[in-house]
């Protein structure tokens, strides 16, 4: 026979279970060992090619943000204006309009209403263009007359000679007509803005109930039921901010109205509709309003003027800091601190509308709040 190696390898080493080495204990096969993957290492041209392009990235969509910001705005309103007609829109659909024509009956109303408006104006308007073209020829005749007040300033400033000068030469026609320009186009940007906004808020009203459906189905179906009822209770606390809105304004456009009234100012009842108007804008509207009525005033006297420019002053005081605040505590259950600080935020980032949907934002941030963050911290 011949010797074996005198070491052999540990599988041939090991003795071979037989049949009854399951009953004697575990097997003593050894587990072969695998073999290890090499790690995979990242160059640095890899690293800073992805960060770059990623920062690229992020640079261009910020540019393009800021380029649509206009448009981006514009949209935000339309959407907040179709969302604070919705309870007008529903209540006509639960008295057996469709939706079609309860959108068409809210649009037709505030038609109506801006009509009004506008027949209101027109008279006055009219009026003071026609008085000023009337005396042209007779301010054209003091300028020449020493012993009249614009003939001395005439004689002291030679306004005439420099405005002829100015116009004689290039640069005064060009300023003028580039002015003319400006304005044109401030014009059209309006008018294309105001079509904008009224276009995307009649598809908003019209195709509301489709739009919820379709953003509730990115949420889970286990907690979907959960977000429409929030997502409601959003909404209706928007509707009711609108109706606080309106009835403000109401109070505001009632309070010029009553003043005009009292101290003579001419064609009280288109200054109080304007008034109304401009105070559902927030931030600057009732003040344009005041200063109006405050310029119309003058035609009255300088101190019937004055005195109305302190009271729009102090009645915008007083529903910034009074009337709002409680109004929007009993639509909204917002904290009339909430309210002002909502408003001078919103405004300062947006501007008129950051201003407008500054309290309806802080109503949702309230109640999203109060159903997810507050009760898990509580439980904590």
């Amino acid at each position: 026979m011949t010797d074996l190696p005198a070491a052999l390898p540990a599988s041939l080493a090991d003795p071979v279970p037989g049949p009854g080495a399951a009953a004697a204990g575990p097997s003593r096969t050894r587990p072969r060992p695998t073999a290890s993957l090499p790690a995979v290492r990242r160059s640095w041209f890899g690293v800073g090619f992805g960060t770059g392009l990623g920062a690229v990235l992020a640079w261009m969509l910020v540019r393009t943000v800021l380029r649509m910001s206009e448009l981006l705005t514009l949209l935000l309103l339309a959407v907040f204006i179709a969302v604070s007609l919705e309870p007008v829109v529903a209540w006509l659909c639960r008295r057996g309009l469709r939706r079609g024509p309860a959108v068409a009956a809210v649009a037709a109303g505030l038609a109506g209403v801006l009509a009004a408006f506008v027949a209101l104006v027109i008279p006055p308007v009219s009026a003071a263009i026609t008085a000023l073209t009337d005396d042209v020829p007779r301010w054209r005749s003091q300028l020449h007359d020493h012993r009249t007040t614009l003939g001395r300033l005439e004689e002291h400033y030679h306004v005439i000679e420099k405005v002829r000068r100015q116009l004689g030469s290039g640069g005064g026609a060009s300023e003028v007509a580039g002015g003319v320009l400006g304005a044109g186009q401030l014009v059209i940007s309006a008018v294309a803005s105001t079509a904008i906004v009224v276009t995307v808020t009649l598809y908003v009203m019209v195709a509301l109930p489709a739009i919820k459906r379709f953003c509730y189905r990115f949420v889970p179906g286990t907690r979907r039921a959960r977000a429409e009822s929030v997502s409601e209770e959003i909404l209706s606390r928007v509707g009711r901010y609108m109706l606080g809105n309106v009835v403000t304004s109401a109070i505001a456009g009632a309070a010029t109205l009553v003043w005009c009234e009292a101290t003579g100012v001419p064609y009280p009842a288109a200054l109080g509709f304007l008034v109304a108007l401009m105070d559902m804008v927030p931030v600057v509207g009732s003040t344009v309003g005041g200063v109006a009525v405050s310029l119309v005033a003058v035609s009255v006297s300088v101190p019937v003027a004055l005195a109305t420019a302190a009271f729009a002053v102090t009645f915008r005081v007083a529903e910034d800091y009074l009337i709002m605040p409680r109004a929007m505590k009993f639509a909204v259950d917002v904290h009339p601190v909430v309210t002002v600080v909502a408003v001078l935020v919103g405004g300062s980032l947006l501007g008129i509308v950051g201003g407008l949907v500054a309290i309806p934002a802080a109503v949702a941030l309230g109640i999203v709040l109060d159903e997810y963050v507050f009760p898990r911290t509580d439980r904590a």
